[in-house]
């Protein structure tokens, strides 16, 4: 949800831009009027803001690199600039600027992606030196993009058209396209990979089935029906860790949760029900129907829903186990962080359990907050030239050093990190000790 939109008057009124969840969900990113919020959310009763930067105002992209320092950050004041931040010694790493408007960031370990209308540019994120620069790709307005947690395959996701719902597959590491993907007659609303990054999802502008493919190969795997009566706008695909479960937010007040799990034949056999002898009725009649209705006699339904007190409001969704035990995180517009069990087992309606709020409040506010939470909660157990187009950095660097950042100098321009610091793999951010050292070194 790095929405570039212009906020709608709650949005406005709470100081509310953009909002997203870290690569392994355990910290929410927070774009403001003033700046930005980094907050844990690894507990249920309780929401810890990290920090709170006012480097910048009206900041409508921000991720964060784990639960790392490392922060990236744009504000609508300059959006062609990217800032890369060390947020907890106040220091930037570097930025960059770009042709045109910057539509979204992606960053894993290994590469950090930045998306613009018709290109995309790929950054190796332990010196942030430009690698590749893919030029007049299909217009993505939104700025659609995934790229895998899982940084030793580092896909990258993007529309590979404007009219359709193809999806090309890039790997960003070896730099190369792996596959397209014909994944929906209309243009891509969402797309998101799993942890490992063997699995992709995608919805489309109807935004009525959500398909499951797999990565690389391009096969389908998975197709769900969100629903038949309306078509809305999907706003955000998260898959659980496991990989067993996805949810799909969207402008409507229903969050759809669905359950990858294939069905056996064997089991269909040891259980002669009445509705197991209609099933597969349905499957032998659907092979003599139209492609259209086929599919559609395929496809699954939601394994559990929540209903929001909400309607027409941006949100992001995501799945994460807290404390344990299954949970669904909607972080909404409308300035608060919603909480709520999942039965991985029944599925079915969710339960509320906590909201939190993101902004300061009057009192007042804040006594209407505690009063919903009352009622709600019920109590639970525990075209241009080349040269024109590539990014530069905005302080350019010596010829021979690129900015790099240490735990020990944070960013210190002309420094950079030794090759040798790297040679068992990329550089790991997850703990303020696993910053590799980097000793002083001249122009």
């Amino acid at each position: 949800m790095e929405s570039q939109d212009a906020p709608d008057a709650l949005e406005a009124q709470r100081g509310f831009i953009c909002a997203s969840f870290n690569q392994d969900t355990t910290s929410l990113s927070v774009g403001t009027k003033t700046g930005y919020r980094l907050f844990s959310v690894t507990a249920v009763d309780k929401l810890d803001c990290i920090h709170e930067g006012v480097e910048c105002p009206d900041v409508y992209i921000v991720e964060r690199l784990f639960s790392s320092s490392l922060v990236v950050v744009v504000s609508l004041s300059m959006p062609r600039r990217m800032n890369v931040y060390h947020f907890k010694k106040g220091t930037e790493i570097c930025n960059y600027s770009y042709s045109n408007n910057i539509l979204s960031v992606r960053l894993n370990r290994q590469r950090l992606v930045v998306c613009l209308e018709e290109s995309v540019y790929i950054h190796n994120i332990k010196d942030m030196k430009l690698l590749k620069t893919l030029l007049n790709t299909p217009m993505n307005p939104s700025g659609l993009c995934a790229l895998s947690v899982n940084h030793s395959n580092s896909y990258l996701a993007y529309p590979g058209s404007a009219s359709i719902g193809e999806i090309t597959v890039y790997d960003a590491n070896n730099l190369s396209t792996l596959t397209l993907i014909q994944a929906h007659d209309s243009p891509l609303a969402a797309l998101t990979f799993n942890a490992s990054g063997s699995k992709l999802a995608s919805a489309s502008e109807k935004g009525t089935v959500i398909r499951v493919f797999s990565v690389p190969e391009g096969q389908k795997l998975f197709e769900f029906r969100r629903g038949m009566k309306r078509y809305v706008s999907i706003s955000s695909l998260s898959f659980s860790a496991d990989a067993q479960f996805l949810c799909a937010s969207s402008n409507t007040e229903t969050v759809h949760i669905f359950k990858l799990e294939q069905h056996s034949p064997s089991q269909e056999e040891e259980s002669p029900t009445w509705s197991a002898y209609v099933g597969k009725m349905f499957t032998a009649a659907s092979t003599y129907l139209p492609s259209q209705v086929s599919d559609m006699m395929h496809q699954d339904r939601a394994f559990a829903t929540v209903r929001l007190n909400m309607f027409g409001l941006k949100n992001i969704c995501a799945l994460a186990t807290i404390q344990k035990l299954p949970r669904l995180l909607v972080a909404s517009s409308d300035g608060l962080l919603y909480i709520y069990n999942v039965d991985p087992q029944d599925g079915g309606e969710c339960v509320l359990v906590q909201k939190h709020m993101l902004f300061d409040s009057s009192e007042e506010q804040v006594e209407q907050i505690e009063e919903d939470k009352l009622e709600d909660v019920s109590p639970q157990p525990p075209s241009q030239s080349y040269a024109a187009t590539v990014a530069l950095p905005s302080t350019p660097p010596s010829s021979t050093t690129l900015m790099g950042y240490s735990e020990d100098g944070g960013a210190q321009k002309g420094e950079v990190i030794p090759e040798h610091e790297f040679a068992e793999g990329p550089v790991c951010l997850d703990d303020e000790n696993e910053f590799p050292p980097v000793g002083n070194q001249s122009n």
